[in-house]
């Protein structure tokens, strides 16, 4: 996207926000730097605010409010934005997860897709009767490489042992999928833990997140059937950050997790 342009406003309610923000300065006769300034943040960050790549935060939202005396005006859309679901959250996820420097993943009940070989990915996605198929694979197989790449992520996982169960694709799919999560767990920039069924109710049974390290701070990723949503605020990605340690003090030390997917592996022959 050109840097000078606008996102359809219609496409959504961060979209709108986007516009609106642009449409603003312009009317105020402020530059970018000049805004940057206000918003205490880099110039870049003025264009992926106005790109809908970035999203305000409540600080932002209320000095924008003051210095141009909206009524609220930004703090209202921000409200509803939220509310609503974000059709370009995953886009904004991807490209968050590519640069992030840590990751910190909670899955329940599928392997995560940084760790899922080609073959389970397409059981899932044929299931799921998602169209370009062989593309989608591809670009999730690619996505991995953010593990093995010079100075790669940092990655934490904890699965739950539910997810290994389930025989997605069948059993030789799921005994390759089990070795590819073994093999993972070696990289030294991984940590992955399981959290056993017999832990019993414990804070994973709420759903599956994601918390990512970014150069500009940490944000999370609360999954759902219908699309994610994004958790910018630093309030509740520290709550996510929480239930994650929460989890995290129920699951299995990492020898130990690795021993129970040998045994899951054993008990497929």
């Amino acid at each position: 996207m050109h840097i000078n342009e606008s996102p359809d406003p219609r496409s959504s309610m961060w979209a709108w926000m986007a516009h609106h923000l642009r449409f603003q300065r312009m009317q105020h006769g402020m530059s970018g730097h000049a805004l940057a300034e206000l918003l205490n943040c880099a110039r870049s960050s003025i264009s992926r605010l106005e790109n809908c790549e970035a999203k305000l935060t409540d600080a932002q939202a209320t000095v924008l409010d003051e210095r141009w005396n909206t009524g609220g005006t930004f703090a209202i859309m921000l409200w509803y934005a939220r509310l609503g679901h974000d059709p370009n959250w995953f886009k904004t996820f991807t490209e968050s997860e590519g640069r992030a420097a840590v990751l910190r993943i909670y899955s329940g009940q599928l392997i995560p897709a940084l760790l899922q070989t080609p073959a389970y990915a397409r059981a899932l996605l044929v299931e799921g009767r998602e169209p370009g198929i062989d593309a989608m694979v591809e670009a999730r197989m690619a996505r991995q490489q953010i593990l093995t790449k010079e100075s790669p992520a940092d990655l934490w996982v904890l699965l739950a042992e539910t997810a290994m169960a389930c025989l997605v694709g069948g059993r030789a799919v799921m005994q390759e999928q089990l070795a590819k999560l073994l093999e993972v767990s070696e990289l030294p920039n991984v940590m992955l833990r399981i959290v056993p069924n017999t832990a019993g109710a414990n804070a994973g049974l709420d759903g599956p997140f994601k918390v990512i390290k970014v150069r500009e701070g940490q944000v999370g990723y609360v999954e759902a059937p219908t699309g994610g949503r994004l958790v910018p605020e630093a309030a509740e990605v520290d709550g996510l950050l929480d239930r994650f340690d929460r989890i995290g003090a129920v699951a299995l030390p990492v020898d130990s997790s690795r021993s129970l997917i040998k045994h899951l592996m054993e008990a497929l022959t």
